[in-house]
């Protein structure tokens, strides 16, 4: 059947069973009105960067390419922040965009602009179709490209008239399984003999395990060997941070459970993460004199950063499967009742008794660490935290101040971030998750850069919980012009005039609340979760300090220029 090549891209869809196209939607319209002969469901976004944060969110809980498709020139042009981040995530996307006519290319046509060496920085395939037939093979290498190996963003180019040509609509071939490699099994044995040489090894998580799926695997792993596990933020979810070998994140973002437990360790296993500079303290952390083993599935990442003794090249849950079947009876015995193991349970069990009677504080301003411990408690199991790029939700990047109670339970950061990223995600993980409930703690700063979109969860039936951490300014960069400017002055980080966060949330159909009380923290918590459970959208603003900071925060900083605010305890 002749049909515009459009019906082309819409078909690798339906065949490679998309779920969602998030868009604002304009030309081509033949693309949108295909689509509508289908099951995939269009989301139609305020913005266009929203689009690829949404779509990045249904990438890292399924594992399958989140689309998003937009109109040409600045529609385009506002989804590159949202490749950037999705880039440094290793997450997987597909972009078919489109653009001019090639017929009168440089001519001046309306919304005229070459995007396809633009993106190349920030893709991980950006490539331009110049020829209708050719979009099947393009969607399809599209679709491998994005999941084989490192995931990452795809973008292709479809100029107008290529998208607008009628064809014969090709059957479309989907890709099925995608290939992963393991690693080499000589490696596996050198890495087998490194950990069992081993006194005090302890596993770094990142987002290649998240990527992988390997949930399980690294459970088993770290189990069989009472390994102790801490994760970067796009590592957070990989273990259920109730786990007693859970001992929260790194670097920048570690308290002082995990800052023994990593400093004191002889071997660290990287596991899909590329030790980058907040989760080392721009690679300053790094325990005297250990070993170093990396996993990871792209060979060009091996020895980035910390060169390894021991690397293994492969996929994460492959690698961890062949670490374990390679584990003897021996090594697992009674592992979890070792001295090591029952140090770190109990060293747990007091830090997070301190945390508890620090979080009774009924100081106001409002502390964040309070809220985050009861928006853990009030939500519990069964829900998403989508982390923000702000300075008091910082505190939900610190365990156990925040848990993570569900493995992929976390959207964390990657390096680049974002603001909005939380805030919008947060809508694509509830479409993506309807059963779960999703919470995104955000400072005032990132809500008022994305609140656009609230209005695209009420449309979408997606209940978000906001709770935006409102301190009236950009957080992070006044604590810098505090500790770090000689003058001290506060230059154009303060928001002197803000909207009211609870007439907006009521002008959207959602539940709104000020909250300015440490007693009115849990009923408030509470009441946002009744609304969300009953299909309402939730925006809670509590006013909070400016000026608290967790321990880990202050140590990163004064270690990195020099100067004391608070140092970590011993």
């Amino acid at each position: 059947m002749s049909t515009r090549a459009w019906k082309s891209v819409v078909d690798a869809l339906v065949a490679e069973d998309s779920k969602f196209v998030f868009g604002l939607t304009a030309n081509p319209w033949e693309f949108w009105d295909y689509l509508a002969d289908t099951n995939i469901k269009p989301i139609l976004v305020r913005h266009e960067i929203s689009s690829v944060f949404m779509a990045m969110a249904h990438a890292r809980l399924t594992g399958r390419p989140g689309i998003c498709l937009n109109s040409p020139g600045p529609g385009i042009a506002n989804m590159f922040p949202g490749f950037l981040e999705a880039y440094a995530g290793c997450l997987p996307l597909i972009a078919p965009s489109p653009c001019g006519a090639m017929k009168v290319e440089g001519m001046g046509q309306f919304q005229e602009t070459d995007f396809t060496p633009s993106f190349r920085p920030v893709s991980k395939w950006s490539y331009r179709v110049t020829v209708p037939q050719k979009i099947p093979w393009a969607m399809r290498r599209a679709f491998s490209l994005a999941v084989a190996g490192k995931p990452g963003p795809i973008f292709l180019e479809i100029p107008m008239d290529v998208g607008n040509a009628i064809v014969e609509s090709p059957t479309y071939r989907s890709v099925g399984l995608v290939p992963k490699s393991r690693p080499d099994a000589d490696d596996v044995r050198r890495a087998l003999e490194l950990i069992g040489k081993s006194e005090r090894p302890s596993i770094v998580a990142g987002g290649g395990v998240v990527s992988a799926k390997a949930f399980k695997e690294l459970i088993i792993f770290a189990e069989s060997l009472a390994i102790p596990v801490l994760t970067t933020p796009s590592g957070r979810g990989s273990i259920p941070e109730d786990h007693p070998l859970s001992v929260g994140l790194m670097g920048l973002y570690r308290t002082r459970v995990a800052k023994k437990v990593y400093e004191e360790s002889d071997l660290l296993i990287s596991i899909g993460s590329r030790m980058e500079e907040f989760q080392t303290a721009g690679w300053d952390y790094y325990p005297a004199g250990a070993k170093f083993i990396q996993i990871d599935i792209d060979p060009s990442e091996i020895g980035k950063n910390f060169l390894p003794d021991v690397a293994l090249v492969g996929d994460a849950r492959l690698a961890l499967g062949d670490l374990i079947s390679g584990i003897t009876e021996m090594m697992r015995i009674d592992k979890l009742r070792s001295e090591r193991a029952q140090g770190v349970a109990v060293a747990k069990r007091e830090y997070e008794a301190l945390i508890a009677e620090e979080c009774k504080t009924e100081e106001t301003p409002l502390k964040t660490k309070r809220i985050v411990r009861e928006l853990n408690e009030v939500f519990g199991a069964n829900t998403i935290l989508a982390n923000e790029n702000g300075s008091q939700d910082l505190w939900s990047y610190y365990c156990p101040y925040y848990k993570v109670l569900d493995v992929g339970g976390c959207m964390g950061m990657a390096e680049q971030t974002c603001f909005g990223v939380g805030v919008i995600g947060s809508i694509g993980a509830k479409l993506t998750r309807p059963d779960m409930n999703v919470v995104c703690p955000t400072g005032d700063g990132a809500f008022q850069f994305a609140m656009s979109e609230v209005a695209t969860a009420v449309q979408y039936g997606a209940p978000v919980t906001w709770v935006v951490l409102n301190n009236f300014s950009l957080g992070w960069e006044k604590y810098y012009q505090k500790y770090w400017i000689e003058s001290g002055r506060y230059v154009n980080t303060e928001f002197t005039f803000q909207p009211d966060f609870v007439k907006f949330a009521e002008a959207n159909k959602c539940y709104g609340e000020t909250i300015t009380n440490a007693s009115d923290i849990r009923p408030a918590l509470t009441r946002a979760k009744e609304n969300t459970t009953h299909g309402v959208p939730a925006i809670l603003d509590f006013r909070v300090s400016t000026f608290d900071f967790p321990e880990g925060f202050n140590e990163f900083y004064a270690l990195k220029w020099g100067k004391t605010v608070r140092p970590l305890p011993k």
